[in-house]
């Protein structure tokens, strides 16, 4: 698999590109959260096209160059489908002042949770993990080749960073419910399984098992 990961804005957002391995001719890019130019060019040095744009949420630093990126690529934005009405009016939704102005978009493909995309050659489970945001979903990533040490990636946007979790003080955001999610996360994949965070340095499940302060708490695994 080739992820190549892109650190934007001002809020030190990943946006993650995605292709089946260097060579491929098709890619995805999950969160593009700002700097669309260098985004664009990024794309364009891969020599792949951008099949879809797939989002966790819409919080402003996740969503904040999809619009340019769609324009320019066709590629079609999948959204969470509790959240489609924020990405349709960025501005709305962003609270504090002094960042955008953003572009706002209509999205062409929901998700909810429990939908198996097929993608640029991958298969991709769409898991719903609420809690940071109301629709939030971690795309999960199957590497089926031979070859695969580690069996999984998961996206997980603003679930689970390296060392903390996502905050819950924004509007729909739960606490209890996001600890849920992660414990989801964390019983449901190995841990090996890549997490590649919204913020911070990417990671795997078994290391934030066993070292992130927010989830010694979790029950042990079944």
């Amino acid at each position: 698999m080739d992820v190549r990961g892109f650190t934007v804005g001002p809020v030190q957002e990943n946006s993650y590109l995605l292709r089946r391995d260097a060579e491929a001719t098709a890619a995805v890019i999950v969160d593009p959260g700002d700097e669309a130019p260098a985004l664009l060019a990024a794309i364009e040095e891969s020599g792949a096209e951008l099949e879809a744009i797939l989002l966790t949420h819409t919080h402003f630093d996740h969503v904040g160059a999809v619009a340019p990126l769609a324009r320019a690529t066709g590629a079609p934005v999948y959204c969470p489908a509790l959240e489609t009405h924020v990405l349709a009016d960025i501005m709305a939704f962003v609270p504090w002042d002094g960042f955008g102005p953003f572009e706002s978009w209509e999205a062409e493909e929901t998700v909810e949770g429990g939908e198996r995309l097929e993608l640029a050659g991958f298969e991709i489970d769409v898991l719903f993990t609420p809690g940071h945001s109301p629709g939030h979903v971690t795309y999960v990533f199957a590497r089926d080749d031979e070859y695969a040490d580690v069996p999984f990636v998961l996206a997980s946007g603003d679930v689970l960073f390296q060392g903390s979790i996502g905050r819950t003080d924004l509007p729909g955001g739960d606490h209890a419910t996001l600890m849920a999610s992660i414990a989801d996360l964390v019983e449901r994949y190995p841990q090996d399984t890549v997490v590649l965070p919204g913020h911070m340095g990417v990671t795997t499940l078994g290391r934030e098992r066993e070292s992130n302060p927010f989830l010694q708490d979790l029950p042990a695994r079944s």
